[in-house]
């Protein structure tokens, strides 16, 4: 039994064992952690991962894949339904929970590591519920478009560097690991791909407003041509603080992601 790639759930099916193995070795969770697979679609991973992890949870859209994996991998637990709407803190709530009670994980069962070929469609959405749920994720493993993997790791004054990059930057530390050609999958996309891990159990700025930060750089890089003094201009009179005179005439690609901070607290600090 197989499974038909939709077009309107973007379904890319990975087909390429080499991949599959440098995905899961990447994963590099212990034994006892709590794994979870976003859209296993087919499961081309799900059972070198559930070979590992057999407390492995997956989550899936298509019913389809649901009953062709519930057949290939009837222990799997399974749960249907869409990623966006997954309560993060939640799930790794009851996972803990479920370790305690049984005593066979301890500490390491608390926070969950998440691997996953992601929708193109999707994937920032995605991103930005770890990133909210960073407290609660150990790290992530997953494949993304060649262009958003990029984007994640890129540095400052980059033509890519944008709001991920910042947000990645202080909020995780992100890799890129290899990229994947798009002949790796069934049927193959119209771009490359990447497979990025993002760390967010030792981020550098620990304790950062996220809300504010975001509120500071989507505006920054909103007019990404303008000066600062021009794009900030909104929030600086919604604020009644002064953009900062170090700041007025750089263009958002030219403030790193300290600098982004540093303009966070001129806004925001009490």
């Amino acid at each position: 039994m197989s499974v038909r790639p939709k077009k309107g759930l973007g379904q890319h099916f990975l087909a390429e064992p080499s991949v599959v193995r440098q995905i899961v070795d990447a994963v590099n969770a212990p034994p006892e952690a709590q794994v979870v697979e976003i859209g296993p679609g087919e499961g081309a991973m799900t059972g070198a991962l559930l070979a590992r992890y057999p407390d492995l949870i997956a989550l899936e859209i298509d019913g389809e894949a649901i009953a062709h994996l519930r057949q290939k991998h009837p222990t799997l637990d399974l749960r249907e339904g869409d990623v966006l709407d997954v309560d993060w803190a939640a799930l790794a709530h009851s996972a803990g929970a479920a370790a305690e009670a049984s005593g066979a994980r301890g500490e390491s069962a608390a926070r969950l590591h998440i691997v996953g070929n992601l929708p193109y469609y999707i994937t920032s959405p995605i991103l930005f519920s770890l990133l909210d749920a960073r407290e609660h994720v150990a790290r992530a493993v997953v494949m993304v478009q060649k262009e958003v993997a990029d984007r994640i790791v890129a540095p400052e004054g980059s033509k890519t560097y944008g709001t991920l990059s910042v947000y990645f930057a202080l909020l995780a530390r992100a890799e890129l690991l290899f990229d994947v050609d798009r002949r790796a999958f069934r049927p193959p996309p119209n771009v490359e791909s990447a497979v990025v891990a993002i760390d967010f159990t030792n981020p550098p700025e620990a304790g950062l407003d996220s809300a504010a930060l975001r509120r500071v750089v989507r505006a920054a890089f909103g007019q990404r041509r303008k000066m600062l003094r021009n794009s900030l201009r909104p929030l600086a009179q919604e604020t009644a603080r002064e953009i900062p005179e170090w700041a007025a005439t750089l263009r958002p690609e030219q403030v790193s992601p300290a600098d982004f901070v540093r303009l966070t607290h001129a806004f925001f600090s009490p």
